[in-house]
């Protein structure tokens, strides 16, 4: 007979786990469209301020105008103050903003495909890493041989993706920034998951990751107007297709649900479900607008096929019940200390 506790939380797992993969979805989309933008403008750091700042706009509306949403900003500011909630948690932002201006700067030239392998590499390595030490709200989460043999396949992805010629078509710096970024992109699953907890917010959380992002995000335009000018005919360089500033409103969705499912699935395996809807929406990106650089067909399908491999064999399929176990101590609350 099955245990309807054991069946409750495979069905909540497998249901964080299309969570993740529509997380995956919307960011490949997302990087598609600020990577259009960026190479309109000419400039893909304004073309992140752009997009967060348009996620941080259309944010305002529910935190400022529902009770929920004003009670976790008022949450935030009392734990800010109080200093409840550290400065670390409130760092998700530039990590978010190193995202975005990636996207600007390499996915409008390498493809969607190419940049989200380069993503993965450092989101599986990461989350790994912080997993391991229990960063993320789900505590520590063990390294078990399905998690490692998932990051490793994630990994081979990697691994075919620069196969070929296009080390030879893409300049290095292009294919090193989206590594930094997948571990970026993890690192701010788990600090805006551990704020989303602590503030009991997960629209607060997101507010904040936006602020801070919105923050670095205008110093980065500023110094890089400075430093190569400003686009041609500024403003009017900014093209009027509405489309191209969705990506602010994917960003906003996308975090959102991260901080919400992110302490049911952990940071490695939020991380993998994200990996295979970004691959296999940006297969489908790329096939119907084909980048100016990019894997052959052949690596796109093996890339596919480790990504799909890498998401089964970390999947929970078994869970245990562990008698006696006391719930993970928050290590900066009175009683975690």
């Amino acid at each position: 007979m099955t245990d309807p506790q054991t069946s409750g939380g495979r069905r909540a797992s497998l249901l964080a786990l299309a969570g993740a993969v529509s997380i995956g979805a919307m960011t490949a989309i997302q990087a598609r469209v600020n990577g259009q933008l960026g190479v309109r403008i000419d400039n893909g750091i304004l073309a992140g301020f752009v997009s967060f700042a348009v996620g941080l706009v259309l944010l305002c509306v529910p935190v400022l105008l529902t009770r929920s949403g004003r009670a976790g900003l008022g949450r935030l500011w009392s734990g800010i103050r109080t200093r409840r909630v550290p400065w670390w948690m409130l760092v998700g932002g530039a990590c978010g903003a190193l995202t975005v201006s990636t996207q600007g700067l390499v996915a409008g030239v390498l493809g969607v495909a190419l940049f989200t392998v380069g993503v993965v590499a450092g989101q599986t390595l990461h989350g790994l890493l912080l997993d391991r030490l229990g960063f993320g709200p789900a505590g520590v989460v063990a390294v078990t041989p399905g998690r490692l043999l998932g990051g490793l396949c994630a990994l081979v992805a990697v691994g075919v993706s620069l196969g070929g010629d296009v080390l030879a078509r893409a300049p290095l710096w292009m294919l090193v920034l989206p590594l930094l970024t997948g571990a970026g992109i993890a690192f701010q699953s788990a600090v805006n998951g551990r704020l989303g907890q602590r503030i009991a917010s997960p629209l607060g959380a997101t507010f904040m990751s936006f602020v801070g992002g919105v923050a670095v995000l205008a110093i980065a335009a500023i110094a890089s107007m400075l430093v190569t000018g400003p686009p041609a005919a500024f403003p009017a360089a900014f093209p009027g297709n509405l489309w191209l500033y969705l990506g602010g409103l994917l960003g906003a969705s996308y975090i959102l649900l991260g901080v919400v499912i992110v302490a049911r699935t952990g940071v490695l395996l939020m991380g993998l479900g994200a990996v295979l809807g970004q691959l296999v929406v940006s297969v489908l990106i790329d096939a119907l607008w084909p980048p100016a650089s990019g894997p052959a067909a052949w690596q796109v399908a093996v890339m596919v096929l480790a990504a799909v491999l890498s998401v089964l064999v970390a999947l929970p399929w078994r869970t245990r019940a562990h008698r006696g176990a006391a719930p993970l101590a928050d290590p900066l609350s009175p009683a975690g200390r």
